[in-house]
């Protein structure tokens, strides 16, 4: 018998993105700014998929990769590739965090009828990064919670490393 996780996303407007054939959505209000891709700075002995770190207009932030973070094959770079800087929360802190996507899609207006809870997987298979799935058309976006998916422990390695 399938356990289903409760539904945490709320309506609203969505920004898709994509890696590789799978499509992802982050609530608007945590994404900053989309910026192309840059040279990343690499940081020594940082987990693998922490590409490292970029000046921003002064600000030094770190860049998350989630095709690795998501154990998903290496993709070369493109000129679709971008990096969304997001705005993650530790406590009361709020952090700058840069992660490297495939390529952005849209800006989606969710409503509470397309959005269903995830599926669990099991105790084996991690899914508290998922907010929920939302059924656009014929496909499934799934719409992450950005601060689970950078977990707080490793929020605050990234941006010791970055300062």
């Amino acid at each position: 018998m399938d356990t289903i996780v409760e539904t945490r996303a709320k309506p609203g407007k969505y920004l898709t993105f994509a890696l590789g054939p799978e499509e992802f959505g982050l609530e608007i209000l945590k994404v900053r700014e989309i910026i192309g891709y840059m040279d990343i700075t690499a940081v020594p002995q940082t987990p693998e998929h922490v590409r490292g770190v970029v000046n921003l207009r002064g600000q030094v932030i770190p860049v998350v990769d989630l095709r690795t973070k998501f154990a998903m094959r290496t993709e070369e770079i493109t000129s679709q590739t971008c990096i969304i800087v997001v705005e993650t929360r530790q406590g009361n802190q709020k952090f700058n965090t840069g992660i490297v996507v495939d390529r952005v899609r849209d800006v989606l207006d969710i409503v509470a009828s397309q959005i269903e809870d995830a599926p669990s997987f099991g105790a084996c298979v991690e899914t508290d990064f998922i907010l929920s799935m939302a059924k656009i058309a014929d496909s499934v976006k799934i719409l992450l919670d950005i601060d689970r998916v950078l977990g707080s422990a490793e929020l605050e390695t990234l941006h010791a490393t970055a300062a």
